[in-house]
Parts: structure tokens; sequence; C-alpha cells
């Protein structure tokens, strides 16, 4: 029985789960960490948080599913994409990772921008816009505010790579992380000589990059003691959390689509070609499958707008709850079932955190739109989860234009917990909507790369037609289907109409 452990490394927390070849999860552990932010829009962590919290959840596993550690017979890494660890010449930390939701880099953006010859020339070069999420902007800041660490920085590493190494020794990447650092060339799957020189930036700080399910190292001596794994079991290339939980969802193929509400949504498609967007429209990127490509567009605040609801207004839910034996999120969208669809022309703008696709304005600010006497407490909390469902339809409408036409959408995260909120978004995106058997996301893709790098399947999306079957479906309503058609070119407008506004409420609230 060939078994792999999937360890995805999170923001807020690891979790390593061990599966076997026809998909059964043997056993899972989860261990939280803290993030710091030193100033506003900053936002930082120690990678020690992560290993020591890899260590705890390995041996969590082994010994919840009484496996033997010869019984492994590899590991796939996942983790938080854009994070920036840099290591001196022995191979030690010398600051906090910045991470990929730190803003501190606009500056270094523009330059980046100006540096490659224009956002086109940019995005020709790498398939991508500069964001201040991404990795490269984090060096050149770092560079230009602390020169004397980045005078010692020799390698830098992505953070799921930074396991890898304290597992192995082995310094190494893959082509679907390192698709996120703005470094790679994602059309030819490598490292951009042209962007390093132009930024000058050394190419020998940037370790060899992988294929996903390649096996690119070993577990160490040291690892071994660490985590009671054998020495010398396999480590592939792993994926970011994005492309290795479409792995996970069975995104493997054209014609199927992932929508993924956690805090933030993602909408995530195959596609058999890079593509070319001058403006950088979506984020592009080296699929986890070798030989493919994803585009994916990100809804910073989904899942998020939703909790900010239930903390700030679902005080009654919240209380009430633990008696009825259900969560306070299943009140909410009871209440919310009350509400017509469409809310009689209550729109909710879910920009909470600002906004990346299809914006990518970090002033963009969120808010109830259409409100009259008419309107209730069920409209509210309605349009907020139709508010977040158009956000998501911004990101596959851009997917559409590319020519990727969705057969099918496959929801996960949050978003596909609640049966309500799965036939709003059917109705929103036009399309039924689909869950699936597995729901660890991006340790269980990860798990899934370990299994075809190390012998029991093929390929990818063999290992993932064997281990992936639909459990539910959610036909979309025509009639709802129709009001929210009428509806979405009134949300869509409304960014535009406010973009201004959204710059002048900033710089009210700017420190």
């Amino acid at each position: 029985m060939s078994v792999t452990l999937g360890i995805d490394v999170g923001t807020s927390g690891t979790k390593t789960i061990a599966v076997d070849a026809s998909g059964k999860i043997l056993a899972s552990a989860s261990a939280e960490y803290p993030c710091d932010y030193p100033r506003p829009g900053w936002s930082e962590q120690d990678p020690d948080l992560w290993w020591s919290a890899t260590v705890a959840t390995i041996r969590d596993v082994l010994a919840q599913a009484h496996l033997k550690p010869s019984e492994i017979a590899g590991i796939g890494l996942s983790g938080q994409m854009h994070g920036s660890v840099l290591l001196d010449a022995d191979g030690h930390v010398l600051r906090p990772a910045l991470l990929w939701n730190d803003q501190r880099t606009a500056a270094e953006c523009a330059e980046i921008e100006e540096r490659a010859g224009g956002r086109a020339a940019l995005t020709r070069l790498v398939g991508n816009r500069a964001l201040t999420g991404f990795t490269a902007p984090k060096l050149l800041w770092v560079r230009r505010h602390e020169p004397k660490i980045w005078e010692k920085v020799r390698q830098v590493l992505l953070p799921k790579d930074y396991i890898r190494y304290r597992l192995s020794g082995t310094y190494a990447t893959e082509v679907s992380d390192a698709s996120g650092t703005l470094l790679l060339d994602v059309a030819n799957r490598r490292w951009s000589d042209e962007l390093l020189t132009r930024l000058e930036l050394d190419s020998a700080l940037l370790p060899p990059c992988h294929e996903s399910p390649e096996v690119s190292a070993a577990v160490s001596e040291i690892g071994s003691e660490a985590t009671g794994l054998v020495r010398g079991t396999p480590i592939v290339g792993g994926g970011g959390d994005q492309p290795a939980g479409a792995v996970g969802n069975g995104i493997v193929r054209s014609g199927v689509v992932s929508a993924t509400m956690g805090t933030s949504g993602v909408v995530f498609a195959h596609t058999p070609e890079p593509g070319y967007d001058p403006e950088g429209r979506l984020q592009r990127g080296c699929h986890a499958v070798p030989g493919a490509w994803h585009v994916m567009g990100v809804v910073l605040s989904a899942g998020g707008s939703f909790r900010w609801v239930r903390d700030e207004l679902g005080d009654v839910e919240v209380e009430a709850a633990p008696a009825r034996g259900v969560d306070p999120y299943e009140l909410l969208c009871d209440e919310a079932a009350l509400a017509k669809p469409g809310c009689e022309g209550l729109f909710f703008l879910p920009y909470l955190t600002g906004e990346r696709t299809p914006h990518f304005d970090p002033n963009a600010r969120g808010g109830w739109i259409g409100l009259t006497v008419r309107h209730t407490r069920a409209d509210l909390i309605r349009s907020v989860l139709e508010g977040v469902s158009f956000a998501m339809r911004d990101s596959l409408e851009l997917i559409r234009a590319m020519g990727v036409e969705p057969d099918q959408i496959r929801a996960s995260g949050g978003g596909a917990r609640s049966p309500l909120w799965r036939q709003i978004q059917a109705d929103v995106y036009g399309r039924d909507l689909v869950t699936i058997n597995a729901a660890e996301g991006p340790a269980f893709g990860a798990a899934i790369l370990a299994l075809v790098g190390t012998g029991a399947y093929a390929t990818v999306p063999e290992a993932c037609d064997a281990m992936i079957q639909v459990v539910s479906q959610t036909a979309c309503h025509p009639a709802n289907r129709a009001i929210y058609d009428r509806a979405y070119p009134v949300y869509h407008q409304l960014y535009q109409a406010l973009q201004t506004s959204f710059g002048q409420i900033a710089s009210l609230t700017a420190h």
C-alpha cells in the first residue's frame, strides 16, 4: 500500500495528512501559529514556526494512523505562495518572511515595471503584472531598506521550500510556486534570466526549479531525527497552495474550473497553453500538472466578508448556535434565504480589504448600495452572499474571455458548505455547481503529487481520476439566473463609478 504525506504550510497554521493510493485520508493533524503585523499593511512570519508545526503534525499523523515511518512512500509539500525566506551562507534565516498579504512594496512594483520596459513587457517576460504580494518586489524592498541584511542573503526560498530545506538540507522549488515570485519565465517554465538581469538580482539566489511531481530531495539524517521519518524518504516538488489545491479538486484538464471560497476567493482554470494578456488581469502560472498552465482570479474578501457579517452583525446567531448544535453561519443563511434573489436591487461590494481581480486596487472599499426602507436584515445578509458571488463572476468572465468556457464548476471551501450559497453561486455563474469527495485542499493535492512522483500513478490526471469523485450537484435555476444576469452588469459598473471616491476615502484614513 502506497501512503504519502501531504504537508500544507498555511498562513495561520500547518496541516499534514496521510493518504493512501485510493484517496482515503488515514490521518490529519494541524498546528496553528501567529502572524506579525509590525506596521499597517505589513505582514511577517517567523519560518521556524512553520518548521515546529511541521514536525509536530508529522509525528501526530504517524501516531494517529499507527503508521511505521517505513510505510511512508513519499512527501508532497504545499504552502502559502509569494513569501520570502532569506537565508545566509550557513542556511540561517536572516529576518522574518514577508508574506503574500504584505502591502509595503508599491514603489518596488512600479520600479519593476519600469525596469522591465512597461507592464506589457513585464507580462511578456514572466506572465504577470507586478503585485505587492509577489516575491520579487519584496527582495527589492529589503535591498533598499535593509541593506545590511541584504548583503548577507545567499538563498531565497518560498515558505514550503524552506520546509523542504529543513527536512532534507536541499535547496529546491518547483514551477507552480515559482510562478508567483514574478521571476519565473512562465511560458518556458524556467527562471527569467532577462528580468533577473534588469533587476540586478543574482540568479544564484534562487534554487533549482523542478516540475511538481518530480522527486526533488530526500529526508536527511537531521530531518529524520526531528520528524521520525526514514532517512531517504523522497520529497517531490509539490505546489503552491492554489495549484496544489486545484490538483486536490481535480482541476487537471480543460473545461473544469474551481471556485474556492476561504477568507479569499479563487477562480482557477487549467489551460493547455500559457496565454498572454498585456494588462495582466488574471494571475498566470505553471500548473502543478507537468506541461500545463493555469489562470486564476482572486477576490480578497470572499468568505472574509461573510465572517465580517457574523462577527459584527451576528451576535444573536453566535449566541444561539451552540445550544442548537449548529454553526452560526447556518443560522445566518437561514435568514438570508427569506430574501428574494437579487434583494430588490440591493448590492454589496465585498472590497473590505481592497481588491485584486479585476481591479487591483488596495483603496477599494466595501459597502451596500441601493438600500431602501423596504430592505430587511435578510436582504443585507443575502446581498453579501450575492455580492461575493458577483466578484467571483468577475474572474470567471475574464477566464471566459480567454476562450476557456467551463463545462463544470467545482465548489470548495466555506462557500461550498452552505446549500443556499451553492445555489446562489450556480445561479450567478450560470452553470451547475458540483462538490467532490475531498475537502483537504492543498494538502490532499500535495499528497497526490507525491503518489505520482513515487510511482503509484503515471500522471497527475490519472491519479485524480482514481481518487476524486463528484458527490453532489447544484443545478442552475433558470429564473434566478435571469435575475442575476440582469443585475450583474449593474454590479460590475459600480466599482468604476466609485473608483475616484474610493481613493479620496482612503486619503481620509491615511496615517
